[in-house]
């Protein structure tokens, strides 16, 4: 028999069910109903990976959770279902269901109205030499009761002056706004996505590391080695194994370059007030669905994103990267046929390298899609300063303009040459764009 709360969670369910941002969507629609029954069940605590991917999405019973993310990106997936559902359709429902990070089970409850009080003048704030605040009992007390009344003097203390300072500089401070340092040019770059009504995902390279069972552990990185298919047959692995006399591998994709934090930061800086739904994920969860159903940038070393994503894609890119540079593959008059990559790693990290940058549509041609790709993460790091930061965004839309006959492309390609020294770009110089 269902609880209360139980049968309002399968009301709630039934009605998402029947939205329109569920309808398009029959895997997540299986998913969400799976869950709820299981949440009203009192069994979904109880519910492992597996047992998600076999009832809840009807994977084949070979599905294997270590080397297959499809469970972790489809309940990604549902829960921004969900945000968006209550973003929209569902923002007057009596009953918010959510899916907690990190569980299967669905929670349900209710919408909490929120009641404004009505607007009343400011008092005047005194400045800290006039505030009262409270008196210290300095008689005996436990050690943890004398830190608590400290905690609570210098809060308040803390408190008190930031009211001051705050009352005197409110006159003269303004509101943050989404328009504020936001230009034309980058409204001309940026446009296809903070306009769109669909979601945004940050797409963060995580590269496929090699993990052999040791003591230490022992992981390994081969940059030819982006499948787990191509790590069980290398002969690199395969001597290490023998060295190490261990025959345990396993994939590993923990580690990524400093330079996605520093991408990771330009782009929520610039794009945090304009695009509301913007979510990051690891590459490797990235599904050809997801591909299609959102609007994608990517940053990362090229093969990575280009290998596994890019075949298939509705227009063929005229640059391509290769592990070497950048091949060109239709070169015009006085181009090379590749731009090669020219640097040391050791002892120091220093020389030039390509970037390019590339924009298409998704799979479905009903989004974009947007790579940020070079060999070093200093290249991708100086392509994303050439799209956000003004000055340099102004410059780049009138090239792509003048390659293009005057008008702003819808999709292109960019390639950038950017000197380095220790990952930190030096000089960047705009080489070349395409039309596509």
């Amino acid at each position: 028999m269902l609880l209360v709360e139980d049968k309002a969670l399968q009301s709630q369910v039934d009605r998402i069910l029947r939205s329109d941002e569920f309808r398009s969507s029959e895997v997540l629609r299986r998913l969400l109903k799976f869950l709820a029954e299981k949440s009203a069940l009192g069994e979904a605590d109880q519910l492992k990976e597996y047992a998600v991917a076999i009832d809840g999405l009807g994977k084949p019973h070979s599905y294997d959770p270590r080397h297959n993310s499809a469970v972790r990106i489809q309940v990604g997936r549902l829960r921004q279902k969900l945000a968006e559902y209550y973003r929209t359709e569902g923002k007057h429902d009596e009953f918010v269901v959510d899916l907690p990070k990190g569980r299967f089970k669905l929670t349900c409850e209710p919408r909490c109205a929120v009641v404004e009080p009505a607007p009343a003048a400011p008092a005047p704030v005194p400045p800290p030499s006039e505030i009262n605040l409270p008196k210290l009992d300095l008689r005996p007390r436990s050690k943890a009761r004398s830190r608590y009344a400290l905690m609570w003097v210098c809060l308040t203390l803390a408190i008190a002056i930031g009211a001051y300072c705050w009352g005197r500089w409110l006159p003269m401070a303004k509101p943050a706004s989404p328009t504020a340092g936001w230009s034309r040019p980058l409204q001309e770059l940026w446009g296809p996505y903070v306009d769109s009504k669909q979601p945004l995902i940050l797409a963060i390279e995580d590269p496929l590391f090699v993990e052999l069972k040791s003591e230490p552990g022992v992981y390994f990185r081969d940059r030819s080695l982006n499948q787990w298919k191509d790590v069980v047959g290398s002969p690199a692995v395969a001597a290490l194994q023998g060295s190490l006399k261990t025959a345990n591998i396993q994939p590993s994709r923990y580690y990524t370059a400093y330079g996605e934090v520093d991408v990771g930061f330009l782009l929520g800086k610039l794009l945090g007030l304009r695009e509301r739904n913007f979510s990051i994920l690891k590459t490797s969860q990235l599904s050809w669905q997801q591909l299609a159903d959102n609007n994608v940038l990517f940053v990362g070393v090229q093969n990575i994103f280009f290998d596994e994503q890019f075949h298939g894609m509705p227009l063929d890119p005229q640059l391509v990267p290769v592990e070497t540079g950048i091949r060109n593959v239709h070169p015009q008059a006085g181009e090379p046929a590749e731009f090669t990559d020219q640097y040391s790693t050791a002892p120091a990290e220093e020389g030039t390298a390509y970037a390019l940058v590339t924009h298409l549509p998704g799979p479905l041609r009903s989004n974009d899609v947007e790579s940020f790709t070079s060999s070093r993460s200093a290249g991708y790091v100086a392509a994303v300063q050439w799209f956000t930061d003004p000055k340099l965004a102004s410059l780049l839309v009138s090239k792509l303009k003048a390659a293009s006959g005057g008008q702003m492309p819808r999709y292109y390609q960019v390639l950038f040459k950017v000197k380095f020294r220790d990952d930190v770009p030096t000089e960047t110089t705009y080489v070349l764009s395409r039309e596509l």
